[in-house]
């Protein structure tokens, strides 16, 4: 049997999340079974667990969007039974079943092997959000950023994406300005290695199309005014690389950034990415993150738990990652 947390959706189209058992004829076609260790919520996989944004595209389903954990039955070449696997994205948790569950059965191509640097529980705690903020990261270095440069600045510093960004920037030697709307957090921030931390406000103040340039990089997680806001108060030639909306999917600015002081945009897209890039940023995480700064970041919590979580995510009562422990099913 599978235990798995199941979203449905009622007749009356309400959404509803249970914790369940499943008979693994129950799984979706594909050519991996992998018993699933660990898992995590990311922000999207709060909004799948709560119906606050349309992410699952079709009932029932079993979120999560990550998981690790070990190979059970491989009719693909290139994965054996036993060996340990990671996956994130591709869809998975959104028109596939995802992570939130002891077992999951999914496309070979899909799974990367474990890097050995890392368990199966950090691998998690890295999760999309790590493995988004490393292919940031390498976007800002791919467009010339050096710790020369200038600052950097990285929104939504305390969740998972600015956390991961924070340290890993900072163990390459960059300066790094956290942008938070939990001030309180800021020891917690400089603790991963920021250089100063700065309160949301300074950012929703801003209104002109330019602003005074400050920074020689962004990684924002924001969208909205926050990304608006952050491409007006770049350094001429400075780079942001932009991977979410948690403020909103809108863009208010103008070209003014873009064409006065040479601001690049970089869009970061983490679900389809090629398979080459993905090893290439987890490489870089396996080398560059600190292991005891990301267990000191990560919180444990059971498949049980999940629902609950994700509301306080959304709500921004979570300060850098979630783990979920699947193995167990509760």
């Amino acid at each position: 049997m599978v235990n798995a947390l199941l979203v449905e959706k009622t007749a009356a189209g309400d959404q509803t999340v249970h914790l369940r058992p499943l008979s693994e004829a129950e799984l979706p076609e594909g050519d991996v079974t992998v018993r699933v260790a660990y898992s995590t919520l990311n922000y999207k996989d709060a909004l799948a667990l709560t119906g606050k944004a349309p992410v699952v595209r079709r009932f029932p389903m079993v979120p999560g969007i990550d998981f690790s954990g070990t190979v059970e039955h491989s009719d693909n070449p290139a994965f054996k039974p036993g060996q340990k696997v990671l996956l994130n994205g591709w869809g998975v948790g959104e028109n596939h079943w995802g992570g939130l569950a002891t077992q999951a059965r999914v496309r070979g191509e899909w799974l990367l092997p474990l890097p050995d640097a890392f368990t199966l529980r950090q691998v998690m705690a890295l999760g999309t959000a790590g493995y988004t903020a490393m292919l940031c990261i390498r976007a800002l270095q791919r467009q010339g950023v050096t710790p020369q440069s200038g600052e950097i600045l990285v929104t939504g510093a305390t969740g998972g994406v600015g956390s991961v960004a924070i340290m890993v920037l900072a163990r390459l030697g960059y300066a790094v300005v956290a942008v938070t709307g939990r001030m309180e957090e800021a020891p917690f921030l400089k603790d991963l290695g920021a250089h100063d931390v700065i309160p949301r406000q300074y950012l929703e103040s801003m209104t002109r199309p330019l602003e005074k340039a400050r920074w020689a990089g962004a990684i924002d997680v924001a969208g909205g005014k926050l990304l608006a806001a952050v491409c007006a108060s770049i350094l001429p030639y400075g780079v942001v690389a932009a991977c979410g909306l948690a403020a909103g999917m809108d863009f208010p600015a103008t070209m003014a950034p873009f064409i006065l002081r040479g601001v690049t945009l970089v869009g970061i897209e983490s679900v389809s990415c090629p398979v080459e890039e993905r090893r290439a940023a987890w490489q870089d995480l396996a080398a560059l993150v600190d292991v005891q700064k990301l267990d000191a970041l990560t919180t444990e919590i059971t498949l049980a738990e999940a629902p609950e979580k994700a509301e306080a995510l959304l709500s921004g009562k979570i300060k850098g990652r979630l783990v979920v422990k699947v193995e167990g099913g509760v």
